[in-house]
């Protein structure tokens, strides 16, 4: 691991740690709803438990000590999928949308490894370009930070056909997969049927700014990052105004999958606080 690696995981790590142990959001430990301990049921004391668990409140209104007794949960596995395509190295502004995916999936690692879950990590484009099996541990979540930051651009298509039969191959019940892409490509519906029936999926969704609003400045140079070809965009009047229709339309069409799907979405859209706003997200969706 080069020194420009070890001090960006290095950011990330102190960073993550800081808001995981602020008030903010109070224990982070089940972040995934996956390991440590699930209230079960009240009972009677009886001799030898452990008086911590005491409910002194129900002891006190029903006259008899109670306790809270506990059963230990499942760690998960968590599936790091993230699209390594041409198009994820693209960006307008000054950080790419890949930068962005290097430190979601760091602090989706890191949180993992504070929940004692498993994590895999998955790189695709049209084909499966890199795989790390499911593990824990610091020398395994570090092993997949030091892939994601090592990562060098290559050109390719994206394709969600390959990821999706992975993880049908995977067959982890216990999976939490993350999604992570622009989504700028076809769904590939029936695939994405049966993994939502598998998996709990969460889609984390990149788009740039002007693949959401295209200004009008006349006829725009054009050029698509994973097949090369070039065109003028006439972004004109009624041009730009189908244009933008049509921007709506896709975005609006991909919300209502995910909804028919169960599946939820995190959209990137401020990278500088990235990191806050995942976890933040992960607070209102596990409700812990």
């Amino acid at each position: 691991m080069n020194d420009d690696i070890l001090k960006k995981i290095r950011h990330i790590q102190i960073a993550t740690k800081r808001i995981l142990s602020g008030s903010m959001i109070g224990d982070s430990r089940s972040a995934f709803k996956g390991s440590g301990y699930e209230f079960d049921q009240i009972r009677e004391f009886q001799l030898g438990d452990d008086v911590r668990y005491i409910d002194w409140k129900s002891s006190a209104r029903l006259q008899k000590l109670l306790m809270k007794q506990y059963i230990e949960e499942r760690s998960r596995t968590i599936i790091l999928a993230i699209d390594v395509s041409s198009s994820a190295f693209f960006s307008s502004a000054d950080s790419s949308r890949w930068e962005s995916f290097q430190k979601i999936a760091s602090v989706l690692s890191l949180v993992a490894e504070y929940s004692k879950d498993q994590v895999s990590l998955i790189l695709f484009s049209d084909k499966i370009d890199f795989f790390i099996p499911p593990g824990k541990g610091h020398s395994h979540v570090y092993l997949i930070m030091n892939k994601i930051f090592e990562w060098k651009r290559k050109k390719s298509h994206t394709s969600f056909t390959p990821v999706l039969r992975h993880l049908a191959q995977m067959n982890r019940r216990d999976g939490v997969v993350f999604l992570i892409s622009d989504f700028l490509v076809e769904k590939q519906e029936s695939l994405f049927a049966v993994i939502a029936r598998m998996y709990d999926i969460i889609a984390i969704r990149s788009l740039d700014k002007y693949e959401k609003v295209i200004p009008s400045v006349g006829f725009l140079p054009v050029e698509d990052v994973e097949t090369g070809e070039s065109f003028l965009l006439d972004t004109r009047g009624r041009n730009n105004i189908s244009l933008q229709k049509y921007l709506e339309y896709r975005l609006e069409d991909q919300n209502k999958f995910f909804k028919k799907y169960r599946i939820d979405c995190f959209d990137i859209n401020n990278p500088k606080t990235l990191i806050s706003d995942i976890i933040c997200f992960f607070r209102r969706r596990m409700m812990y």
